[in-house]
């Protein structure tokens, strides 16, 4: 709660603003610039040497908090990240060097070590659970497996309302309307808090960390745990049979006349 007082000392009057917690989620991926590559064992992709960065669609969601934070309407930002040791650069620059107050790093024994979905859910309903945030703010989807399914887990384990692939955001008092992206066109909703919210393109512009914030940074709290201590286990249910580049595209051919191209179509092609 945020008091502020007006008037004079006979007047005593206060007024009282309701301010929210928020949680955001946030992955160190392999940076989208860059051309992945299979591992020789066809079992993942090369992760070693090779340039990571914030997953952006959670740079999104780290964005979005600021600025309700800016705006009075959150008081504080905790941001979470399940990783390797490096996953302490992308807590520190791009979430605690934006305006996040403090940080809790999930540590992982390795930087190539994966989680799946469900263990990452179950993860940050854990931290939930004794963080207490009023909504939870996550990208649509991480970039490196494209899974697109932590939050609506995560909602689904907290029994709270969800709303995903947001475009907008407008939050009073303890509703959000949003509007989110779909197949048929824009959907316009209101949930009530707490909340799970996944965050697309559309929503905003992140900004870039300025060298006084980064410095800043290095100091706010960032707290260290294992999934051990929090009672998940993250020993993979799935098992990967095979990873492989995707087929390499045919060259295009000319063709003289319509005829020959409807031939081409039906004996070749055959899609008509």
């Amino acid at each position: 709660i945020n008091a502020e007082y007006m008037g004079t000392p006979s007047e005593c009057l206060f007024f009282f603003e309701m301010t929210l917690k928020a949680l955001v989620s946030i992955k160190r991926v392999i940076d989208y610039t860059v051309k992945v590559r299979v591992r020789p064992d066809k079992l993942g992709v090369i992760k070693d040497n090779v340039k990571h960065s914030c997953n952006p669609f959670d740079e999104i969601a780290v964005e979005q908090a600021v600025r309700m934070k800016e705006k009075k309407l959150v008081g504080e930002i905790v941001a979470v990240s399940i990783g390797g040791p490096k996953s302490v650069e992308v807590l520190r620059g791009s979430a605690l060097a934006l305006g996040v107050d403090r940080a809790i790093h999930v540590k992982l024994p390795s930087d190539n070590d994966d989680v799946e979905s469900l263990a990452v859910a179950k993860i940050l309903h854990k931290i939930a659970e004794k963080e207490k945030p009023d909504v939870i703010l996550t990208g649509k989807q991480a970039i490196d497996d494209d899974s697109c399914a932590v939050p609506q887990m995560l909602a689904g384990l907290l029994g709270w309302s969800q709303a995903t692939f947001i475009s907008e955001l407008e939050v009073a008092g303890k509703t959000a309307k949003i509007c989110r992206e779909t197949d048929a066109g824009m959907q316009r909703l209101e949930v009530s808090l707490p909340s799970v919210i996944s965050c697309d393109l559309r929503l905003n512009e992140p900004r870039y960390a300025k060298l006084p914030e980064i410095m800043k940074a290095k100091k706010k709290p960032l707290q260290e745990i294992t999934a051990d201590s929090l009672g998940v286990s993250t020993q993979p249910k799935i098992q990967i049979l095979e990873v492989a580049d995707p087929p390499t595209r045919a060259a295009g051919r000319k063709v003289k006349t319509v005829e020959e191209l409807i031939t081409k179509l039906k004996t070749e092609a055959k899609v008509i």
